[in-house]
Parts: C-alpha cells; sequence; structure tokens
C-alpha cells in the first residue's frame, strides 16, 4: 500500500443522477486500484436517493440541502475535499456519477505525479445552433490578464487520438485527480455574477496561481449524457 498514494474517490450527487446508479457502482467495484476510499455525498431534499446508494453498498453521507444546485454541489464538494485534506488523502480523484472511467485510470493518472490531470469525456456543447460532442479539456489560445481564463478550445480530434499527456488550460470536474497540495489552497467555489459552475472557478484559481493542469488523452471514458432523463436547466433549479 505505501507504494501507493492514498486516494478519495468521491462526488456529490442527487436524485437526479440515481438512472447513472448501477452502472457507476459497477464502475467504482472495478476499479483496479490498492489504495483508495469512497464517499458520495448526496444533496437531495430528502432520503430518498440516500438510501439507494446505501441498498448499494457505496459509502454515502448526507449533504445539506440548497434550493440552488450551485450551492449543494459547492457545498458537497467542499465537504468531500475536507474529508481529503483531514484524513491524510495524497489525492481526491473527483469522478462525477454519471462517468464511468476505465478501470486502470488512477494506476495511469498516478504515474504522471501531476498535481491535477484529468480524463477525457465529453459533454454537449452548442456552436452556432449545432449540437456537438465537445471533449471537457481545452488548449489555450493566448495569454490574458489574471482573474480569467484565457481564450482557449477543446482538443481537436488528432490530440485526442494521440494518447498523449497534454497541458490544457482548463477542464471539467467529471474525472480528474487533484493533489491535496491544491485542495489545502483552493476551496470550491462560483461566482453567483455568472453562470458558470466550480469546475471553471477551480481553473480560473489555478491559472492565477500559475499551477498547470494536464490531461491523459489516453484515458477516455464513458459519459451517460444520453441516458439522463432531466434536462439540464430542470437540474439546475
Amino acid at each position: 500500500m505505501s507504494n501507493y498514494p492514498k486516494i478519495l474517490v468521491g462526488c456529490p450527487t442527487s436524485f437526479h443522477k440515481e438512472y447513472a446508479l448501477a452502472e457507476y457502482v459497477k464502475g467504482l467495484k472495478a476499479i483496479d486500484y490498492p489504495n483508495f476510499d469512497i464517499l458520495i455525498v448526496d444533496n437531495s431534499k430528502d432520503e430518498y436517493y440516500f438510501n439507494k446508494i446505501k441498498e448499494k453498498n457505496v459509502p454515502v453521507i448526507k449533504g445539506p440541502y440548497y434550493k440552488n444546485a450551485r450551492d449543494r454541489i459547492i457545498v458537497s464538494r467542499n465537504i468531500l475535499r475536507e474529508k481529503a485534506i483531514n484524513e491524510n488523502y495524497d489525492y481526491f480523484f473527483s469522478l462525477e456519477q454519471d462517468v464511468i472511467p476505465p478501470k486502470d485510470a488512477l494506476l495511469n493518472l498516478v504515474k504522471h505525479d501531476k498535481k491535477m490531470i484529468s480524463c477525457i469525456y465529453f459533454l454537449h456543447n452548442i456552436f452556432e445552433n449545432r449540437r456537438e460532442l465537445t471533449p471537457q479539456a481545452f488548449l489555450s489560445l493566448k495569454t490574458e490578464e489574471k482573474g480569467i481564463l484565457p481564450s482557449m478550445r477543446p482538443l481537436n480530434d488528432y490530440e485526442l487520438d494521440s494518447n498523449k499527456l497534454i497541458k490544457i488550460v482548463s477542464c471539467g470536474l467529471g474525472c480528474v485527480l487533484i493533489h491535496k497540495s491544491i485542495l489545502e489552497e483552493i476551496e470550491f467555489r462560483y461566482d453567483k455574477e455568472t453562470e458558470a459552475f466550480d469546475d471553471r472557478f477551480m481553473c480560473i484559481d489555478l491559472y492565477n496561481k500559475d499551477i498547470k493542469i494536464y490531461c491523459d488523452t489516453s484515458i477516455k471514458c464513458k459519459h451517460l449524457i444520453l441516458s439522463r432523463p432531466y434536462p439540464w436547466n430542470e437540474i439546475k433549479k
């Protein structure tokens, strides 16, 4: 065990993700890594989904419910952050409940010895009235002032197919390994004046502190977005 960093795997969740629970639990139990723990933080309004997760024999706690989805997510993710810090984990593996990594993802991510390193997964985005699948890993186009991220673009097909380690400027929190030194320095947060979530502000804070983010393009995850029964505008409420 001593040769393997201690990792906390988990995420905030709510009843909106019940459609992904069975496959997510299967993915968690398939992780091939000898030194990790799991914790899910359910921030649903009632106990229904909390009990569903418990039935799957997955460690889960009840987080506070807030009417605003971003408040729910931020508070729940910071519960995980505090657990990772207080219980001396080397890393927090932020793995959203609808993202299924390859079983050897942790083994391969740890080998890079990076402070923050993401896998590849895709989201739907709208570009010029077209709906496209976009990898949640972005390259910088130019340097801009501190406080905001520079102009950026998602990785292209050539970069995605390269199976290389690439330095990026922004990523999602769907499948990313975060070192304890980052957790000790940066809290998960958001700005109520924007539409952005905590992944965006984590990357802004890292950019301002000149902490590099990397992506292992060889690690490609399944994202269960096509199965989601709730439109995102309903989940945000």
